[in-house]
């Protein structure tokens, strides 16, 4: 069986899908139509922009998410047997598996990048990433920190990154080495994603999410928030309501997906970060990155 999957923030690099946009007529239009209902042309920005550019969330999310529905749109041979996608990746996975309009998802997908943004204004916050210590120890000592700090993105065995407020965070860090962490690594990102900092963005959000219809998908849809399928359109609106203050469970995604049948991995959209985390969690499944066509 053929997932599909599907890259969140950082993927980003410029020049990502100028070549869809360049050989293909239906990639061109939905571009096109991102521009207009975008109010800008992150295309522009997608292809020839800065570094500094495509660093800016209101930017990242939308190309990313462009990206990476576009692709799968124009793939001639996309049957997805199921789909995941991590973090901003499960918007993707959700418009590819036909669950939403890909112009409903960029509206989510701007909202959110604009949420997010605010609440990361509100308050220090930052992630940390944390590399070769168990799951359960890291959880240990994020609960026994004070502060905010929590696990948030479970990537793969021995890789977790931890989220909340900078001090809280620091200390960890500190801990977490004391423990025996490789690495305990703060990250430069704006904001503590998938952490209880994040409510305001989630309440913003969810308004944005009831007011959007939601269909059957094609295919089981693999949610962030307990790593589990789901083809009901209300259970999955309101698992999407509960990601940006939940952990993405990355690695529990990839380990039910292979439980349930999945022996080939595709991962489109810019980037190959999660083809890389598939064949750590599980070496015996096939796992590629498509960036085009």
């Amino acid at each position: 069986m053929k997932a599909y999957i599907f890259p969140g923030q950082g993927a980003q690099f410029t020049g990502m899908g100028k070549d869809l946009y360049d050989n293909f007529a239906q990639a061109k239009e939905m571009f096109e139509q991102a521009n207009d209902i975008l109010g800008f042309r992150i295309t522009d920005l997608m292809f020839t922009g800065t570094d500094a550019d495509l660093k800016q969330t209101k930017v990242t999310q939308p190309a990313i998410f462009i990206h990476s529905t576009v692709l799968a749109k124009s793939l001639a041979d996309f049957h997805p047997d199921m789909t995941a996608g991590h973090s901003l990746g499960e918007f993707s996975a959700l418009v590819a598996a036909k669950a939403m309009s890909f112009e409903d998802g960029l509206k989510l997908v701007a909202a959110r990048a604009n949420a997010m943004q605010k609440a990361c204004e509100k308050e220090p916050s930052t992630m940390a990433a944390v590399i070769g210590l168990d799951d359960t120890k890291v959880e240990e000592i994020c609960a026994n920190t004070d502060g905010i700090v929590v696990a948030a993105n479970y990537n793969c065995p021995g890789q977790l990154v931890i989220s909340g407020a900078v001090a809280a965070v620091e200390s960890a860090c500190i801990k977490l080495k004391e423990a025996g962490a490789r690495r305990a690594l703060v990250l430069q990102v704006g904001g503590a994603f998938h952490s209880p900092l994040m409510e305001s963005a989630r309440i913003e959000l969810k308004a944005a999410i009831e007011s959007t219809q939601f269909m059957t998908p094609v295919c089981p849809i693999y949610q962030n928030v307990d790593a589990k399928p789901y083809t009901d359109a209300n259970m999955i609106k309101e698992n999407l309501i509960q990601q940006l203050t939940s952990p993405v469970r990355w690695t529990q995604t990839v380990q039910n997906m292979c439980a349930d049948g999945a022996t080939q991995f595709v991962e489109l959209g810019p980037g190959s970060v999660l083809q890389g985390l598939v064949k750590k969690i599980n070496s015996n499944v096939a796992a590629e990155s498509r960036q085009t066509i």
